[in-house]
C-alpha cells in the first residue's frame, strides 16, 4: 500500500464481534422445549403440554436433563401417561444424556399458564377454555336447586346462552355444559387460579 505524505492512517477494522457464550446445557434445553411441543395431553389430544402450560421447567448439563411439570389436577389419571411421553420425546433431544421427568407442585398450576394457542386448542377439540363466558371462578357448586343461568361460551357457536349440567365431566379438569342456542352438550376445561 503506498502512503501519501499528510494522509490520514486508514481506519483499523474493529475486531468482529464476539458471540455471547452460550451456557452448557442451553442448546439442549431449547431442543428439549421443542421436543416437548410434540407431547399431547392424551385426554385432549389436539393440545401440547407446553400450550397447556405444565412444563414449568428444563434444566440440562453434561449428565443429564431433568424436566419439571406442574400437574393441573393432583391426582389426574393421565399424568403417568404425560410423564411417560415426556421422557421419550426428551431422550431424543437428549443425546446420550440421562433424562429425568418429575411433577412439581409448587408453584401450583392455574389456568392462566395456557397459552393462546392452547385456548384455540381447546375450543377446536370442543372444549371451552377456562375463564370465557360466565364461569371466572373456580367455585361450581355441587348442589344447588336451580341450575346457574350464563354459564361458559359455547366452543361450537359461541353463544353465552349455556347452563352447567354438571361439575362433573369425564375427568377431574372438566365440566358439561349445554347450549340452548346450537343445542349442544359440551365441556368446559374448569378454571383453576392463584389463590
Amino acid at each position: 500500500m503506498v502512503k501519501r505524505a499528510g494522509a490520514s492512517p486508514a481506519p483499523q477494522a474493529s475486531p468482529a464481534p464476539q458471540a455471547k457464550p452460550v451456557r452448557p446445557g442451553e442448546a439442549v434445553e431449547l431442543a428439549v422445549w421443542k421436543a416437548l411441543r410434540g407431547v399431547h395431553d392424551p385426554e385432549i389430544l389436539p393440545l401440547s403440554i407446553t400450550d397447556l402450560g405444565i412444563v414449568k421447567d428444563v434444566r440440562a448439563s453434561d449428565e443429564r436433563v431433568e424436566i419439571d411439570l406442574l400437574p393441573t389436577f393432583v391426582g389426574c389419571p393421565a399424568l403417568d401417561v404425560i410423564r411417560e411421553d415426556a421422557t421419550k420425546a426428551a431422550l431424543d433431544a437428549a443425546g446420550d444424556r440421562q433424562v429425568t421427568v418429575r411433577f412439581v407442585f409448587s408453584p401450583p398450576w392455574t389456568s392462566d399458564r395456557i397459552t393462546p394457542e392452547g385456548r384455540e386448542a381447546l375450543r377446536s377439540y370442543g372444549l371451552t377454555p377456562p375463564g370465557e363466558g360466565g364461569h371466572r371462578s373456580t367455585f361450581i357448586p355441587l348442589v344447588t336447586l336451580e341450575r346457574p343461568e350464563g354459564g361458559v361460551t359455547c366452543p361450537f357457536c359461541g353463544s353465552e346462552d349455556t347452563v352447567l349440567e354438571s361439575a362433573f365431566g369425564p375427568t377431574l379438569c372438566r365440566t358439561t355444559h349445554f347450549c340452548r342456542a346450537c343445542r349442544n352438550p359440551f365441556e368446559g376445561f374448569k378454571p383453576k387460579l392463584a389463590g
